[in-house]
Parts: C-alpha cells; structure tokens; sequence
C-alpha cells in the first residue's frame, strides 16, 4: 500500500483525541521551515533550538486546552507562535538589529550608533525605552506589523504570509503605526536625536 499523506488538520485532530505519534508527524513535517525562520532571524543555533522548543511547547498546550481553531492552516499557526516567541526574545534581550537606513527607518535612527560612549548609550537606552512605550500604544495590528518590520527584518511579503493579509494591507498598516508614532512624537515633544 502506497504511504498516504495525512493532511495537518486530520493529525491535528488525531493527536488531539490521543494520538501521540501524530503530533511527531507534524513536528517532522515542518520542522526544517519552522526551524530555518527561527534561525534566519536570530542567528543564533542554542537561542535557535529553545525558541523551537517553546514554539512546541506552546502548540501542545493550545491543542491539549482544544482552543486551536484554525481550520487546517496548522504551519501558519505555528510560523505565528514561533514569531511572537522571537519578538519576545528580542524584546527581553534589548537586542534590536540595525535597521536599513530609509525614509521609513528615520525614526530609529539614533540606534545606529556602533560605538557609543556611555552617555550616548544612556540616552539610546532611553529612546528605545520611550519608542517601547510609544510602540505599546499602537493598535495591535500596527504594532505587530511594525515590529515585524523593524525588529526582526522581515519583508512585507513575509510579514503578509505571516499575518495572514494581503502584501497592501500589511504596508498600510507599516505606513499608519509610522503615522501614528511621528504623531505621538510630536505630541510628546520626543526629541529623538542626541
């Protein structure tokens, strides 16, 4: 008999109803795509390896607590999870990659600053501490966008794929949370230089 494949949604249900070896046909299925985003982001193997963990960590505890509902689309639900796990990484490490220097990256621009003696690095410190803040009050579909962008480099194809939108609508939505934080900047009087 010729190896049937099982679609992800049929595992999926399988391994909820107690299945154990179909969540390993999944985590063999994806593995490489899953793995290869991680690592493309924060080149990194070990920080690699633990965000791969914790992406399946993370997927075991959602299909035990039967709230995936994501019909079928099982490697975009994780691709997601795996993100948020990056973000997060970023976030707690301060470690935020330089960006290309555009019209779109002007706001960020203080952080270019390879060497910086301790006084600039103060008042970097502060400007991500403020940008953090200013990021946090955007509306979570700018903020997620944006910090796609920006903090991980992902491009808007990607970022599309990721969020499940169009390509137009995830530059929209770069195009309003970059709006919308020159607006808080100038209603806060953030000077943004050194």
């Amino acid at each position: 008999m010729a190896n049937v494949i099982i679609p992800d949604a049929v595992l999926v249900k399988n391994y909820v109803d107690g299945d154990e070896n179909a969540l390993a046909t999944l985590i063999n299925r994806h593995q490489s795509k899953i793995y290869g985003f991680i690592y493309s982001k924060v080149t990194d193997r070990d920080i690699s390896d633990d965000i791969f963990q914790d992406t399946f960590i993370k997927v075991i505890k959602t299909l035990k607590s039967n709230s995936y509902n994501e019909e079928g689309k099982f490697l975009p639900w994780v691709m997601r999870i795996s993100h948020n796990l990056i973000v997060d990484h970023f976030r707690r490490n301060k470690k935020m990659p330089m960006f290309r220097e555009t019209e779109e990256f002007s706001i960020f621009s203080i952080m270019t600053d390879n060497s910086p003696n301790v006084e600039n690095r103060i008042i970097t410190e502060q400007v991500e501490n403020d940008l953090q803040r200013l990021i946090e009050e955007l509306p979570e579909d700018q903020k997620e966008v944006l910090q796609m962008r920006i903090y991980q480099d992902l491009s808007f194809k990607e970022i599309a794929d990721l969020t499940g939108v169009s390509i137009n609508t995830a530059l929209g939505r770069m195009r309003y949370a970059l709006m919308n934080l020159r607006k808080v900047i100038e209603k806060n009087k953030i000077i943004l230089t050194n």
